[in-house]
């Protein structure tokens, strides 16, 4: 997906897709500014996983925890909220009344919150064991750049 975006709208009821063309750094800069926001409100156990060489799906997932429902729901509606400021909605958001596990579609950057429990159940990262990691300190404030390996 590096290099190009979806623009999706629903007219009448139908869904118009629309190819835009994206610089690759906009789609780094996007997975970056969802860990910083999600680093701020003190998301745990932070990963994020460069799939776009192993997947068509998207480019980067980024995988974090939180200790209650209520904290999953927070960290989601903070995420939304930030990146808004940005001019960067979701494309769709799942399973955000439940606060277990909430799946945010920012196009080429997809989010999962995970309650700690349902994370350690599912175990996501080892689905997608071949794609480039980084695992982030929980005492990092903020990140300048993001190097998966």
């Amino acid at each position: 997906m590096i290099g190009r975006t979806v623009a999706r709208e629903r007219r009448n009821g139908i869904l118009l897709e629309e190819i835009l063309t994206e610089e690759p750094t906009d789609t780094k800069k996007r997975a970056l500014l969802c860990v910083n926001t999600l680093l701020e409100k003190k998301a745990g156990n932070l990963v994020v996983l460069q799939v776009c060489e192993v997947s068509s799906i998207a480019d980067y997932f980024i995988i974090c925890s939180a200790t209650s429902s209520r904290q999953v729901q927070a960290l989601s509606s903070w995420l939304q909220e930030q990146l808004k400021k940005h001019d960067v909605r979701p494309l769709g958001v799942e399973g955000e009344q439940y606060g277990k596990w909430v799946l945010l579609d920012y196009d080429d950057v997809i989010v999962h919150i995970f309650y700690e429990p349902l994370r350690e159940l599912y175990e996501i990262e080892r689905l997608w064991a071949d794609a480039p990691k980084m695992e982030i300190d929980e005492k990092a404030a903020h990140l300048t750049d993001l190097t998966c390996e």
